[in-house]
């Protein structure tokens, strides 16, 4: 039972009431702001002192001067508590650093509202920041505080949006533009222009196998040649890019390891792909990946010369084997294709991300200089340069990229559009749409995507043989079509892996 103490001397005497905590120790009760109540009889002490203890007993008591701890001593500490993945807990210090306890940080916690929570959120945006970039601070700061509430330091969650309040009926907060995706033939058309711009076929392998395989960005970066097999790749690493442009190896996203079944044609060009390169283990890292950034080896460019000494021939043929290909007889062509891959060349005045002796993509430097204006056939802005088409050679078909000085009155056109506004992570969703499409079962589906499928759906569906094979078919039949659409615009290309996909194909016509 509570009971009443006693504290002063005459007309400065009061009580305070004593009561037995969760923990077995006595605490004496208190008001909203931590501060002990003074009551002024006995009587109304120990009534005080007994409903806190009924509290206890009920569950529902709470530590009153719990709400007086500032949002910085619980955020270090819950910071502290979290078992998340590196990448996870460096975004979540990143926001909390920069972003949320520049605003809060003195306050107590009992003492942020709402109110105050939107004003802060508000601010953020008249800053300047992107409304998606608030939404996952505000995020941040919500699951802080919700933890906060399960340790029983305040009442409420004050980060809580409030639904449908103060907005029109059907109108979504914060609606983003509708994702963009695209086609078996927009696919091969960007991986394509990809590769002329980087000046690499290895952009092209990426990008087809992207398509068709769904894999996240930094899974195709972290793909390591062991783990391509007969048939499929295996999910199992992935290079995450943290804000500060390092790439760390960690487990795939939401420990979604999963083998990814290739068609014949694509294990065939991966393979080819890895026998062509021949990669090696990077430097940072130490392992031996299917991708990596340019070839040539820190602080060394290949020029065209060396390439044309090692090949035998004239700089003017190797120049042709480049842009015309059709003019090259093909063992000269051969040739000369051996020699670019063995000395790593790599076309001048390519994306600046692709420096030479880079290990591996940026997301940001292969989605803004190579992928962007491949998907869009625009350069992005560059101080101070305003956005500008790609200026591009007529000769040959698609058009190969002219660099330099004057390179806008150099050229002969300039690419269209595929898909404005597609992004590399676009084609993930391309590929599940695809599968959408082809009527491709929900559990292969998410199997493939390395997602969990939850539901009665999850426990009574299982993928069969016969379903990866008809997924196999249809990807194969997408593949062949998009290859004869490519045909018909023109019959050769640029690049050298689909220049002989192209001519396989003729040959399997006749």
């Amino acid at each position: 039972m509570g009971y009443a103490e006693k504290r002063g001397e005459g007309s400065n005497a009061y009580y305070r009431a004593r009561y037995k905590k969760p923990d077995g120790k006595y605490g004496t009760v208190k008001d909203a702001d931590g501060v002990t109540r003074k009551f002024r009889t006995k009587r109304e002490a120990v009534q005080a002192a007994d409903d806190e203890e009924a509290k206890v007993r009920g569950g529902s008591w709470k530590d009153p001067g719990a709400g007086r701890l500032t949002l910085g001593v619980w955020a270090s500490k819950w910071f502290g508590s979290l078992d998340l993945a590196q990448s996870t807990l460096r975004n979540y210090k990143r926001h909390l650093e920069e972003h949320i306890l520049p605003a809060f940080e003195d306050w107590a916690l009992a003492d942020i509202t709402g109110a105050d929570i939107d004003s802060w959120a508000r601010s953020e945006l008249d800053a300047g920041y992107k409304p998606s970039s608030v939404k996952t601070w505000r995020g941040t700061l919500h699951t802080c505080l919700a933890d906060a509430v399960e340790e029983g330091l305040i009442a409420a969650n004050p980060a809580t949006r409030r639904r449908g309040r103060g907005k029109r009926s059907g109108r979504a907060r914060d609606r983003g533009p509708e994702k963009v995706t695209t086609d078996a033939l927009g696919a091969l058309l960007i991986a394509e222009r990809c590769s002329l711009l980087s000046g690499r076929a290895d952009d092209f392998v990426a990008m087809v196998l992207k398509f068709y395989t769904g894999l996240r960005w930094a899974e195709l970066v972290g793909l390591e040649t062991r783990y391509v097999r007969p048939g499929s790749i295996r999910v199992e690493w992935q290079l995450y890019e943290l804000d500060t442009g390092e790439l760390i190896r960690i487990p795939p996203k939401d420990d979604s390891y999963r083998d990814v079944d290739l068609p014949e044609w694509l294990a065939r060009m991966v393979s080819a792909h890895i026998a062509r390169t021949t990669p090696r283990p990077c430097t940072c890292h130490g392992r031996t990946y299917v991708f990596s950034g340019t070839p040539a080896a820190p602080g060394k460019t290949v020029k065209l010369a060396e390439v044309a000494e090692r090949a035998g021939v004239a700089v003017g043929t190797v120049s042709n084997v480049l842009n015309r290909p059709e003019r090259v007889a093909e063992a000269t062509r051969e040739r000369v294709e051996k020699a670019i891959d063995e000395l790593g060349y790599a076309r001048t005045g390519h994306a600046p991300a692709a420096a030479a002796g880079a290990a591996h993509w940026r997301r940001s430097g292969f989605g803004t200089w190579v992928f962007q204006p491949a998907a869009t056939g625009w350069y992005p802005p560059k101080a101070p340069q305003p956005a500008r088409p790609v200026p591009v050679a007529a000769d040959p078909f698609p058009g190969v990229p002219v660099r330099g000085r004057g390179a806008a009155g150099r050229a002969d056109w300039c690419w269209t559009p595929i898909a404005q506004g597609l992004t590399p992570h676009g084609l993930r969703h391309s590929h599940k749409t695809a599968m959408v499409e082809m009527r491709v079962p929900e559990i292969l589906s998410h199997e493939r995507l390395g997602h969990q499928l939850g539901g009665i759906g999850a426990r009574y569906s299982h993928v069969t043989p016969a379903m990866r094979a008809e997924l196999l078919d249809g990807l194969t039949a997408r593949w062949e079509a998009a290859l004869d659409a490519r045909a018909a615009m023109h019959p050769r290309s640029p690049v050298p892996v689909l220049d002989e996909l192209l001519q396989e194909r003729r040959e399997g016509a006749r």
